[in-house]
């Protein structure tokens, strides 16, 4: 078994599409449209949906807000250079909501980003990816 990919409702779907292809530099794998029920859905990772985990935007017509609720984290990428990573997207007008630094009672060394839905993406530096509080 294998994680495929987490589903989030977005607002505008090209404005989504935008930030996770031109601020999180992920690909857009693949779209479609549901005229019947009104939805329409694009998949974006940073790899083959054969190969990696990826992110489903699914945009249900006629909606373009919805209340995260309390229950949502966050989604969780791992960078190479965390420090280099949010320098570029505050450059491509990302929006850092959480600096780099270590993670609260441990040394993994992470960060968050805000997506145009107010969904959180934390990075996670490489080197520490995966040890938990003990990074």
């Amino acid at each position: 078994m294998r994680i495929l990919h987490t589903m989030l409702r977005v607002g505008d779907l090209q404005r989504s599409i935008d930030f996770y292809t031109s601020v999180m530099d992920m690909q857009l794998l693949r779209q479609s449209e549901n005229t019947e029920y009104k939805y329409n859905l694009a998949f974006l990772g940073y790899g083959s949906e054969s190969e990696e985990a990826v992110i489903e935007l699914t945009y249900n017509w006629g909606k373009d807000s919805y209340d995260l609720g309390e229950g949502y984290g966050h989604i969780a990428i791992e960078v190479d250079d965390i420090y280099a990573t949010c320098d570029k997207i505050r450059a491509k007008g990302g929006t850092i909501s959480r600096e780099p630094g270590p993670v609260k009672g441990g040394t993994t060394v992470i960060a968050f980003v805000k997506d145009p839905d107010n969904y959180s993406i934390e990075l996670i530096e490489k080197k520490s990816a995966g040890k938990g509080l003990e990074g």
